[in-house]
């Protein structure tokens, strides 16, 4: 049950973080749950140290966790901006 809701999760998470980007229209379903998925984990590594809480993936589905694995999903779609476009936008 706790993975169906990670991929729900994270892949509002994944929708919400393109829409911040302005990626959306590059993006399909299933490449926004693995951004959402993908930056939660990273969020786990980077910005939960900094703020507190813990990301989507370990099961935890509060506000801070929400917030983190958010901020994750942003910051990786900003790293892959800089790769493919040499800008983060």
């Amino acid at each position: 049950m706790t993975l169906i809701l990670v991929l729900i999760v994270g892949g509002i998470i994944g929708w919400l973080a393109s829409i911040v980007m302005r990626t959306d229209g590059q993006q399909g379903v299933l490449l926004n749950v693995v951004v959402g998925i993908v930056g939660a984990v990273l969020a786990g590594f980077l910005i939960t140290p900094l703020i507190g809480g813990a990301p989507i993936t370990s099961g935890s589905f509060d506000a801070m966790s929400l917030l983190s694995s958010f901020l994750g999903a942003v910051v990786l779609l900003a790293i892959v901006n800089l790769f493919r476009r040499g800008a983060v936008r």
